[in-house]
């Protein structure tokens, strides 16, 4: 099986457990984010071409995250013309815009706590409907954004709907670029005293349907370490993630140990077997 490929067999590993955590920072802070951001619309209010950072571009991380979709759509039981996708730290929109322009025609949402950053984020998505004005025939449907938090916002407010306004079983396909990397160096921590970043994988299983896909992409933890956080400490209401795939990006070596800078993974949301 290639290292782009899906199926029962994708990579989880015996005796994976629970990686410990990453010790805080400011880049695990609201503030830094809200600042961030306000930089970033004043930068896009004077150069519209300035759309703000794409995060991990230097990997080229978000055309290989939206290729592999593409590629392993079908076997991931993904339609294109109609999947509902959220993205969670959407920082610019990049990712979304990015998925749109590829022909993702579905429901594409994108929430951030930073009302910053969806503030940026509708900025530069106008900029792209006005310039698609022009061309009524092919104008895209649109891309959406909410300020809402992860971990602690309602699940209600961001349920796909289906033609009638009815809500679903959640989300077809979950994206995270670099969000869970922010939220694991946050020193903030839950009603029952865990670092924030312990929830997170909960958080992400009640958004999905059954079946659902849920692709993250990291600097901060390696693949076996991403497979601890979701396959092994994600579960509830019945359910779990499974580990269906990975991206493969530039390795190096170091001391006789091959590594990559970052790393994408792919988990799908299965039942738990009974025990």
């Amino acid at each position: 099986m290639s290292s782009d490929s899906v199926g029962p067999g994708a990579g989880a590993g015996a005796g994976v457990e629970k990686p410990g955590h990453l010790e805080p920072s400011e880049l695990g802070t609201k503030q830094y984010w809200d600042n961030l951001y306000t930089s970033e619309i004043a930068n896009h209010a004077s150069n519209p071409a300035d759309t703000g950072t794409v995060w991990f571009d230097d990997s080229d991380a978000e055309a290989k995250m939206v290729a592999f979709l593409d590629a392993q759509a079908h076997a991931l039981g993904l339609d294109r013309a109609a999947a509902a996708v959220l993205d969670l730290g959407c920082g610019n929109g990049s990712l979304l815009f990015a998925l749109r322009d590829d022909g993702w025609a579905g429901t594409l949402l994108g929430v951030d706590y930073s009302e910053k950053s969806v503030a940026l984020a509708r900025r530069v998505g106008a900029a792209r409907d006005i310039a698609c004005d022009d061309d009524n025939e092919n104008k895209e449907k649109e891309v959406e954004f909410k300020a809402w938090d992860v971990l602690n916002g309602p699940l209600s407010d961001v349920q796909p709907t289906d033609r009638d306004g009815e809500q679903t079983g959640g989300w077809d396909l979950v994206l995270d670029k670099g969000t869970f990397d922010a939220i694991s160096l946050s020193d903030e921590r839950d009603a029952r005293g865990r670092r924030i970043c312990e929830g997170y994988g909960s958080r992400v299983l009640a958004l999905l349907r059954p079946g659902g896909v849920f692709l993250v992409t990291s600097c901060n933890w390696t693949e076996a370490e991403l497979t601890g956080w979701f396959e092994v400490a994600a579960s509830g209401a019945g359910a779990r993630l499974r580990r269906a795939g990975r991206i493969e990006y530039r390795s190096f070596s170091f001391g006789g140990v091959k590594g990559q800078t970052i790393s994408t993974l792919c988990f799908v949301k299965e039942e738990e077997e009974e025990a």
